[in-house]
């Protein structure tokens, strides 16, 4: 019969525990519920590289609609949330359910449409008055549905030209999905979208969409950052969570957010001094 020999035992142990200790050492993430913006574009790809290698977090992204982000973030699954809604973001910390809202950064958002322009809103800067006139023309529109912070603007741009277009004929397509997918849609219907830039930019499959408005400041997208509050959630990670906020918005963060470029054009800008 075998005999148990404590010290092969121990050894074996310690060898375990030296194996595992790399391993418990690349353990440390927050989790950023996030939108599919700010993944699709590839902003995610260049900044938590650079935030990981000098603070030694790693950034696990939920990648939703920013109503769904808020109420990942509400329900404690999330120990951050980086989104794109004022209004709601203020609402999520006046609930409680938030910390402190910061201002990140910004771009803007854009109607897409196909180069045959059945609408005639090609080179327009009056985002309601081209509504209007997609509406008129019964010209399709693809609209994510999801209550993304893309979706949240679209309907309050809708409301701005006085229109309810879920009302409004078949030509009003709710995709109930992210933002590529929705801009897929829109290629293969050669509809009318509103997306952010970011995405835009990014976007490989356009087919014959291409920019149809923008400049007007009513296009304005700006993106918030919150801690999600840890005395709701004892497990939220307080420290860590803070630490990507705070890198964000420091100079550095605010640096590589601006470096990040498609094609040479700049996808956000840095804003952290905003309101």
């Amino acid at each position: 019969m075998k005999m148990f020999n404590p010290k092969a035992i121990l050894a074996g142990a310690f060898a375990l525990g030296i194996l595992a200790a790399p391993a418990l050492a690349q353990d440390r993430f927050i989790t950023v519920a996030s939108t599919t913006s700010t993944e699709q574009s590839g902003l995610f790809g260049h900044l938590l590289p650079i935030f990981r290698d000098k603070t030694g977090i790693d950034v696990r992204v939920i990648a939703q609609g920013t109503g769904q982000a808020l109420k990942t973030g509400e329900n404690g699954d999330a120990d951050v949330v980086f989104v794109h809604d004022k209004a709601s973001e203020e609402k999520f910390v006046a609930s409680g359910a938030g910390v402190r809202r910061f201002p990140v950064m910004y771009n803007d958002f854009v109607i897409v449409g196909p180069k045959s322009d059945p609408a005639g809103v090609k080179g327009s800067k009056d985002v309601a008055a081209s509504l209007k006139k997609i509406a008129g023309a019964k010209a399709p529109f693809a609209s994510r549905g999801d209550d993304s912070g893309t979706h949240k603007a679209e309907l309050r741009l809708w409301k701005l030209a006085g229109l309810d277009p879920a009302s409004g004929g078949d030509w009003y397509k709710s995709t109930g999905s992210g933002m590529g997918p929705t801009l897929n849609t829109a290629s293969s219907m050669n509809a009318y979208a509103l997306t952010d830039r970011a995405t835009w930019l990014s976007f490989k499959n356009r087919g014959d969409l291409e920019i149809s408005v923008e400049g007007d400041d009513r296009l304005f997208n700006q993106y918030g950052v919150i801690l999600v509050n840890p005395d709701k959630h004892a497990h939220v990670k307080k420290a860590d969570g803070q630490a990507f906020i705070d890198w964000l918005v420091s100079p550095e963060g605010q640096k590589a957010i601006a470096e990040f470029k498609i094609g040479g054009e700049q996808l956000f800008f840095p804003s952290a001094n905003a309101s």
